[in-house]
């Protein structure tokens, strides 16, 4: 009679014992690198009117939030999405500063996605924002700390691969395409269906230069050299710009150290359209999907009142944690743990030993003994538990 009682909602499950504390210890050492990085910790409602989230911001579709009302008939919804929550806040809270921002934040999304994807409802990100600064440095900074993030969770074979949206635009405004084919065209590529896009494009009355342009895009992914190959098939300036603002990025990474993690892929195409620069997305072993993703959005901080050139990433904790644990990696530190069992005769005793232990930054476990477990079995535990074991008992037992 208790079983409906014990499920979870589809979407949504608990974390706990073991698997909550690894996910706590990489959380922390994530945490720790943003802060190393001089990121400030900001906090938003896990729920927000819907304007901030709405189509013309770029952000989820509107059937994929979780709506719902207020006492005045707001409609409010559970954030799908970071980022316009930080945006509101950085215009709200910071709407005259000139000088770089930077916030880091935590918490869980909420996407009413459909149940056959087998994606979660609820999941958790962390990541950072950094705001007034539209310089290729501040990308650069941006992604080596994306790195560095990834490093501090334990990973060691990754790869970031960087886009950039003015690449695709730059040849879409030079083709005169309608809003129905753009859009066509751009879930063709952002679904890496190439040879759907062949066949497509194959049928349009565009030049054969902007067709080989747009196929172009099957082969535009590789290492830094692939960049003067993409200069050849974008005659515009927006594109060759883009291209040449990527070039500078890697420099830079490399002063890092870090250009043996970075690739490109010009196909990369977000489905957030509030991006406006530079894109990215991390991925590794032992997941299907990017462990990070993140990007440059000029615009969407004017859209709550500030104009301000932005740049962040969001690390997304729960294929970050699947990755982790299908490549045996755990770099959790589990301080020194002891269990004291105790008589009730001996609890002076135990509870002074504990507050020892406790002082010494140990992390100690008070259980009084129940006349239902035998010693052995309070023993097993703390073998288990790799935990110090102590035993304060009487003839009584």
């Amino acid at each position: 009679m208790y079983e409906k009682l014990l499920r979870t909602p589809e979407g949504v499950r608990d974390i706990y014992d073991l698997e909550c504390e690894k996910r706590n210890g990489v959380i922390d050492h994530i945490h720790h690198t943003l802060h190393m990085y001089s990121y400030h910790d900001i906090e938003t409602p896990s729920f927000e009117f819907f304007d901030i989230f709405n189509m013309d911001k770029g952000s989820a579709p509107s059937n994929e939030m979780f709506k719902f009302f207020d006492r005045n008939n707001n409609t409010l919804v559970l954030r799908p999405d970071m980022t316009p929550s930080i945006a509101r806040c950085a215009a709200k809270y910071y709407p005259d500063t000139k000088l770089p921002i930077r916030l880091c934040y935590k918490g869980n999304t909420f996407t009413n996605a459909p149940l056959h994807q087998g994606k979660l409802s609820e999941s958790t990100q962390i990541g950072c924002e950094l705001l007034n600064d539209d310089t290729s440095a501040s990308d650069a900074e941006i992604i080596a700390c994306a790195i560095d993030c990834l490093l501090a969770a334990g990973l060691t074979e990754f790869q970031i691969e960087l886009g950039h949206v003015d690449y695709f635009n730059g040849i879409i405004e030079d083709s005169n395409l309608t809003e129905e084919e753009e859009a066509d065209i751009r879930d063709f590529i952002r679904s890496k269906n190439f040879f759907g896009l062949l066949e497509y494009v194959k049928a349009l009355n565009l030049s054969e230069e902007t067709k080989q342009s747009l196929v172009y895009f099957d082969d535009a992914f590789g290492g830094v050299e692939m960049l003067d190959e993409a200069k050849k098939h974008a005659n515009n300036a927006k594109s060759l710009a883009a291209i040449e603002r990527m070039k500078k990025i890697y420099t830079v990474l490399s002063y890092y150290g870090f250009d043996k993690y970075v690739s490109f892929d010009l196909s990369m195409l977000n489905r957030y359209t509030y991006y406006t620069g530079i894109v990215f997305r991390g991925y590794t072993y032992g997941t299907g999907d990017a462990v990070i993703k993140g990007g440059r959005y000029d615009n969407l901080l004017e859209k709550f009142g500030k104009e301000s050139a932005s740049i962040g990433f969001a690390i997304y904790v729960d294929e970050l944690m699947m990755a982790l644990s299908r490549q045996h990696i755990d770099n959790t530190v589990r301080p020194e743990k002891a269990l004291i069992i105790y008589s009730p005769d001996s609890q002076k005793k135990a509870i002074e030993l504990a507050k020892e232990l406790r002082a010494s930054g140990k992390v100690t476990e008070l259980i009084r003994k129940s006349k239902k477990l035998t010693e052995a079995e309070y023993k097993a535990k703390a073998d288990a538990e790799n935990a110090e074991f102590y035993s304060f008992l009487d003839n009584k037992f």
